[in-house]
């Protein structure tokens, strides 16, 4: 009598949106590239837009090499306003982020057998949906229910398997999930 046995990896099974660990809150983290709108109340001759360097500094017209890279918008303005109270009393500022580019923990990235494989700028209350329509569905051979969402939760590396084919073709909605930034989906190809 001949046994066969095969060693595999089981993966998660499927989840509906509810069962996936949101993030509680989200805030922006600015990154080189990043355009954000500098505007000084009551002083807008110092109201300004500027680029995020890739060293992750922003020059002002009052003061150079200011850190905005790694911080909230509003942990920035709180900087500028610290560095401009030696120029302007009383100064109010706000930061706007205008152009997203950041960096990689900000992007979502879709990887496998998406029709145009890509990384995309995260937005909040983005969808698996709005993702899914973003890089054109999915190819002919794609394996939609045994793809993959990878995310990062209090530091841990987190699994889920997704049911993309449930939610395109037969319009499954339950399937449809928040993404966060940092996400990466990764569509196997089918076995036949």
């Amino acid at each position: 009598m001949l046994v066969l046995t095969a060693c595999g990896v089981t993966p998660h099974p499927p989840l509906t949106a509810d069962q996936i660990n949101p993030l509680q809150d989200f805030d922006y983290i600015i990154g080189p590239g990043d355009e954000i709108e500098i505007f000084v109340w009551g002083n807008e001759e110092l109201t300004t837009t500027v680029d995020v360097r890739p060293d992750g500094k922003i020059t002002t017209r009052l003061v150079e090499d200011i850190v905005a890279s790694g911080k909230t918008p509003t942990a920035l303005a709180r900087d500028i306003e610290e560095a401009y109270s030696e120029y302007v009393r009383s100064a109010v500022v706000s930061v706007i982020v205008e152009g997203f580019v950041s960096i990689p923990s900000q992007q979502i990235r879709v990887v496998g057998e998406a029709a145009s494989p890509l990384k995309i700028p995260f937005s909040k209350h983005m969808t698996l949906l709005d993702l899914m329509i973003e890089v054109g569905g999915l190819t002919d051979y794609a394996d939609g229910n045994r793809a993959i969402l990878i995310r990062y939760f209090n530091g841990k590396q987190e699994s889920y398997t997704l049911r993309l084919d449930d939610m395109l073709e037969d319009g499954d909605i339950s399937a449809n999930l928040a993404l966060y930034p940092g996400d990466i989906v990764i569509i196997p190809e089918s076995w036949f």
